[in-house]
């Protein structure tokens, strides 16, 4: 005899668009605005659970999901959203999560954990009853089938996500790095990231030694090529930067496919992979120095915050310039990630927020400023 069937889930979207407060330039290009959707999914009983899906549609490596999920773009969550459909079944969107695209699945895997209480649990870290699932050996993927279950979750009590951590402060490419870290230095920021490889290397070289030069002794600098440097422009750096205490790391300084070139580096001197770990998902178990990780692009998130709630170490949860629905599941994986063994500061990016309702921590305030998508 077949189990009886869960009841339907009800799943509504509304689309939204930002510009950010003043555009990002990278090696791979300018970002400036975010477009994607909230997503709504109640539940039978009234309980609501609350996603936001926004591609990130900026350079070759910039790919979420599991091997062989879609396209991350804005057209593929579109049609998959069409698809899916307004009514789905529990099992359906559990079946349906590892084909879809990582943003997408971002979202509707956000507004599953909210429905499971999931959030609350994690925070109270409960989830150490897991032992040995969660581990090194286990690594994310091993949790999947057990996360994406609602085994672990189920029943479980809701309670408001964790408050963020301190941030790393954002510094922008080129010349304009200067005044911004004569500002963050006024704010007592301790740990900084610079977007590099997006101008003329030369000048670039010129400003690190100015920046060193005013960056206090206790102070920590990250350096974001995003895949901009060729290997003789990484060795040169690695070279000045060798021995330097106030160094983190370098963040994917070279391209994303060049692992043998990364290996090298990180030989030397502290790398983190970014782009490189969503080109290569398998890079996430064996990749042995620091790894960024972007929840809003890399699919549900639930085996994420399971690893997090369990001290996965080596691992820096960093913004994708979420709205302020998706981002109450970042700055809650923040702060499990700084509660953890090794807490270095998030990469939130506070002073590239923009304001205004769509950004509210309250949910229903953020759907509220949005109009609902046409037929």
């Amino acid at each position: 005899m077949s189990p009886p069937l869960s009841p339907p889930l009800t799943l509504e979207w509304r689309p939204f668009r930002f510009a950010l407060p003043r555009a990002l330039v990278t090696a791979q290009g300018a970002l400036e605005e975010r477009a994607g959707w909230l997503l709504r999914l109640q539940a039978s009983d009234g309980r609501l659970g609350w996603g936001e899906a926004a591609p990130l549609e900026l350079g070759v490596g910039l790919r979420g999901g599991a091997p062989g999920a879609c396209a991350d773009t804005l057209e593929a969550c579109r049609a998959t959203i069409a698809e899916l459909g307004p009514s789905l079944r529990r099992q359906q969107l559990e079946e349906a999560l590892p084909t879809l695209p990582g943003s997408l699945a971002f979202g509707i895997g956000a507004a599953l954990a909210e429905l499971e209480g999931w959030a609350g649990e994690a925070a109270r870290g409960g989830l150490a009853k897991l032992g040995g699932l969660v581990g090194e050996a286990a690594g994310l993927e091993g949790l999947a089938g057990e996360v994406g279950g609602g085994g672990l979750a189920a029943g479980w009590l809701a309670e408001s996500w964790l408050p963020a951590p301190p941030s790393a402060w954002l510094l922008p490419a080129g010349a304009s790095v200067l005044p911004a870290l004569e500002e963050a230095l006024a704010s007592n920021a301790q740990t900084l990231k610079w977007k590099v490889a997006a101008g003329d290397d030369a000048l670039e070289r010129q400003l690190l030694e100015v920046v060193l030069e005013r960056l206090p002794e206790g102070a920590r600098l990250r350096l974001d090529a995003n895949g901009g440097w060729d290997r003789a422009a990484a060795a040169a750096w690695a070279e000045r930067l060798a021995g330097e205490p106030r160094l983190e790391w370098l963040e994917q300084p070279l391209a994303d496919d060049d692992l043998e070139g990364l290996e090298a580096l990180v030989a030397r001197l502290p790398v983190a992979l970014d782009e490189s770990l969503r080109r290569h998902p398998w890079l996430r178990q064996r990749w042995s120095g620091w790894q960024v990780r972007r929840p809003a692009l890399e699919g549900d998130p639930r085996p994420l915050l399971a690893a997090l709630a369990a001290g996965r170490a080596g691992w820096m949860v960093s913004t994708a310039f979420e709205t302020g629905v998706g981002r109450r599941l970042v700055e809650h994986a923040a702060a499990l990630q700084w509660r953890g063994p090794t807490p270095t500061a998030p990469g939130l990016a506070p002073q590239w927020r923009p304001t205004g309702p769509l950004f509210e921590a309250d949910p229903a305030v953020a759907w509220a400023s949005l109009e609902a998508e046409g037929p």
